[in-house]
């Protein structure tokens, strides 16, 4: 599958906070979620944030913050505050200033709800937000977030004894790789295990030589002559 032309860039943005990066993606999940309700008012868009489900980290903010968030996010275009109610609400405009077409902006925005996903998770954790055809596809939008510039996610390293790589989004900046994840698979062995396997190598070989042994006196006392190439 071919991505969707990504629109331009209109806006070279700083990297968010979580808080940030936290209210552009529920606004962005309940504009596909709860359309009726959307925009959103602050006091749902608190609750929103605060959800205990769908939600990695689990936030606790209070409205002020939140409100300090938005202020922030108009400032950078993100959020746009709608007239015409008697309550203020608030709709995102991330596609636009981040310059993603609407799949790409799901991927981000499950991605800032949740953290780091594999493609299949992010294909089933989207599929309100977008419904993508298969995990090819995912990871194609994926593919080309990464090579944007700047990019906007990045293929983490697999960490041990786990089949699939995970994704995370770059719109709060670098992201920290924990240390076992970064060794990855090629991490140099230690000089204790480096020791034991030396160890276990000689242990073997001489059971080798041992059973060796033990086979040339068994031909001998048969008077069987060993076939050749039977080591």
């Amino acid at each position: 599958m071919t991505p969707t032309p990504t629109p331009t860039t209109t806006h070279t943005m700083r990297s968010l906070t979580p808080l940030e990066a936290r209210v552009v993606s529920v606004l962005f999940e309940k504009q596909h979620t709860v359309p009726d309700s959307y925009p959103l008012s602050l006091n749902t868009l608190v609750l929103g944030v605060n959800q205990k489900t769908a939600r990695d980290p689990v936030m606790n903010v209070s409205e002020p913050e939140v409100l300090g968030a938005l202020d922030e996010l108009r400032a950078l275009s993100l959020v746009v505050e709608v007239s015409g109610s008697r309550v203020a609400r608030y709709e995102h405009n991330m596609q636009r200033v981040v310059g993603v077409p609407s799949q790409s902006a799901a991927l981000l925005s499950v991605l800032m709800l949740r953290g780091p996903q594999t493609a299949a998770e992010l294909r089933q954790n989207s599929e309100r937000l977008h419904r993508f055809a298969d995990i090819s596809s995912v990871e194609a939008f994926l593919n080309e977030l990464a090579e944007d510039s700047p990019p906007k996610v990045v293929k983490l390293p697999r960490a041990p004894g786990v089949r699939e790589a995970r994704w995370a989004h770059l719109l709060c900046g670098e992201v920290d790789v924990p240390a076992e994840s970064a060794a990855g698979a090629d991490a140099p062995v230690a000089p204790s295990e480096l020791a034991a396997l030396r160890r276990e190598q000689q242990r073997l070989g001489d059971e080798v030589a041992r059973l060796a042994a033990l086979v040339d006196r068994l031909y001998a006392e048969l008077g069987v002559a060993r076939p050749e190439g039977e080591a």
